[in-house]
């Protein structure tokens, strides 16, 4: 089944306040790791909520289009499984 944001979108609509993972390019060679809540999710992106003890930014938001162009990977609660590569 191919990824569309629209179907991004829907995923991440159905875990709203789940711990989410997200691992995101941050240069060249360089990726960030961050643990949160996703909060909110808006037409045109998403907002995660992140762990004050690991970071020094309180909320991030991504585009769906990175999700689907592997700029950011999600990885939603552990027990479901769902990850987006």
């Amino acid at each position: 089944m191919p990824i569309t944001l629209a179907s991004i979108k829907k995923t991440l609509d159905s875990q709203i306040g789940q711990k989410i993972k997200l691992t995101a390019q941050a240069g060249r060679k360089k990726t960030t790791e961050r643990n949160g809540i996703l909060t909110e999710t808006y037409p045109s992106i998403f907002v995660v909520e992140l762990d004050q003890k690991e970071n020094a930014v309180e909320r991030v938001s991504y585009n769906y289009t990175d999700v689907l162009t592997s700029a950011v990977i999600v990885e939603l609660s552990e027990e479901n499984n769902l990850a987006f590569n």
